[in-house]
C-alpha cells in the first residue's frame, strides 16, 4: 500500500482545488486570430470577455474569503449561497455584454477605434465659437433643469475649461438629486470641433449615499464608477452630437474599456409629435410640440455594459436634449427650466 506524508496529501488537494475552480486560461491566439483577420472589434470583445470572466472569479474568492470568516454557521452558509448566486449572474452578465459588444461590432463596424484627435481641428475660446453645434449648445452659463418620476437633474456650462490631450474642453457641471439629496455630481468634458462637431472627452463622476443613522445626515461619496479621461490608460474621446447628423449613423460616444463604452445611433433627424408612432412612446407630447417642428434629432443611447436597456434622446434646435426616455422602465427625464432659448420661458410642466 502506498502512503502519502501529510505535506504531500494537502499539496494534491491544493492542485485539485486549483485544477477544479481555475478557468482555462484562453491562449493570446484566439484573440490574435481575430486581429489578423482585421476583426479588431470582435478581437476586443473578446479580450474584454476573457476579463470579465476572470474578474468574476477574483470576486467570487474574495466573497469566500469573507464568509470563512463568519462566525454563525447559518449566517456562513446564506454568505456562501449568496457568494455562488452573486457569481451565476455575473457570469450571465459577461455572457450578456459579450452578445452585446458583438452587435455593436456590427454597427459600427471592425476597424480599430483609434480617432484622430488634434487639437488645431477644436476651437480654445467658448466665448467664440466658429461653428457652435445648435443641437449642443456649450454657451457659457447655459443651465437646463430636467425631471424625472424620482430624480431633479441640473446641468449647468461652466466658465472652466480642462486641457485633454492638448484639446481645450468646456467643463459641464451635472447633478442630480432625490428628495433633494445629492445622489450623483459629474463634471463633464465636451470639446467643441471647428466643423460643428462636439466631443466628449471624458467625465469626473462622484456617486452619493445618505445613510440612517448619521449625524449629520450629509451624503457620503461612494463610488467614481465611470469615471475616465481621453488619453489616460487607454481612453479615447468619441463624438457626443455630430454636426449634419443622419439617420442609421452609429458612433462611439465613450471609449473607456469595461468602464464606459456608450455608443449612439441616430434615428431621425426630423421628428414631430404625432408622426411616428414608435418613437412618441412615452413622450410628453405638449413638451415635443413646442419644441419640435419636424427639426428635432432622436437617438438612440446604448452601452455594452448593459444590454438589457437603452435610452431615447430627443433634441431640439437653439434647446439641446430636452427628453430622455428609457422604454424598459418607462423613467422619462423631460426638461422643465433652461435660460439658453425665449421659448424656456414657458415650457409645459409635468
Amino acid at each position: 500500500m502506498v502512503t502519502q506524508s501529510r505535506g504531500a496529501s494537502a499539496l494534491l488537494c491544493l492542485v485539485t482545488i486549483t485544477t477544479l475552480f481555475t478557468p482555462a486560461i484562453a491562449a493570446p491566439s484566439d484573440v490574435d486570430d481575430l486581429a489578423a483577420q482585421g476583426l479588431f472589434c470582435t478581437a476586443t470583445a473578446l479580450a474584454e470577455s476573457h476579463a470579465c470572466e476572470s474578474s468574476v472569479l477574483d470576486d467570487y474568492w474574495i466573497a469566500v474569503g469573507i464568509c470563512i470568516n463568519e462566525s454563525d454557521a447559518k449566517d456562513r452558509a446564506q454568505c456562501f449561497s449568496d457568494a455562488r448566486a452573486a457569481r451565476a449572474e455575473a457570469k450571465t452578465l459577461c455572457t450578456d455584454q459579450h452578445s452585446a459588444r458583438r452587435q455593436a461590432c456590427e454597427d459600427l463596424g471592425e476597424g480599430r477605434y483609434d480617432p484622430e484627435f488634434e487639437a488645431a481641428d477644436f476651437d480654445r475660446n467658448f466665448a467664440s465659437l466658429t461653428n457652435p453645434n445648435r443641437y449642443f449648445p456649450l454657451t457659457l452659463g447655459s443651465q437646463w433643469t430636467f425631471r424625472s418620476q424620482t430624480q431633479l437633474t441640473n446641468v449647468q456650462v461652466l466658465n472652466r475649461t480642462k486641457l485633454i490631450d492638448d484639446v481645450r474642453c468646456i467643463v459641464v457641471l451635472d447633478e442630480v438629486r432625490e428628495d433633494g439629496q445629492l445622489v450623483e455630481s459629474t463634471n463633464d468634458w465636451f470639446a467643441q470641433a471647428r466643423n460643428g462637431n462636439v466631443w466628449y472627452c471624458g467625465e469626473e463622476t462622484s456617486s452619493f449615499e445618505s445613510f440612517k443613522g448619521d449625524r449629520p445626515m450629509v451624503p457620503e461619496r461612494v463610488s467614481i464608477d465611470g469615471s475616465f479621461k481621453a488619453g489616460r490608460d487607454g481612453d479615447k474621446p468619441g463624438i457626443i452630437f455630430q454636426a449634419n447628423p443622419t439617420v442609421g449613423q452609429f458612433y462611439v460616444e465613450e471609449s473607456s474599456l469595461a468602464n464606459a463604452e456608450d455608443a449612439t445611433e441616430v434615428l431621425s433627424t426630423n421628428y414631430s409629435f404625432g408622426k411616428n408612432p414608435a418613437l412618441d412612446a412615452l413622450v410628453p407630447a405638449k413638451l415635443a410640440k413646442a419644441l419640435c417642428n419636424g427639426d428635432c434629432v432622436v437617438t438612440r443611447n446604448f452601452s455594452s455594459l448593459e444590454p438589457d436597456t437603452f435610452e431615447r434622446k430627443y433634441y431640439a434646435p437653439g434647446i439641446g436634449v430636452f427628453l430622455e426616455i428609457e422604454p424598459s422602465s418607462g423613467e422619462v427625464n423631460r426638461l422643465v427650466k433652461c435660460n439658453v432659448d425665449p421659448r424656456c420661458a414657458s415650457l409645459p410642466q409635468p
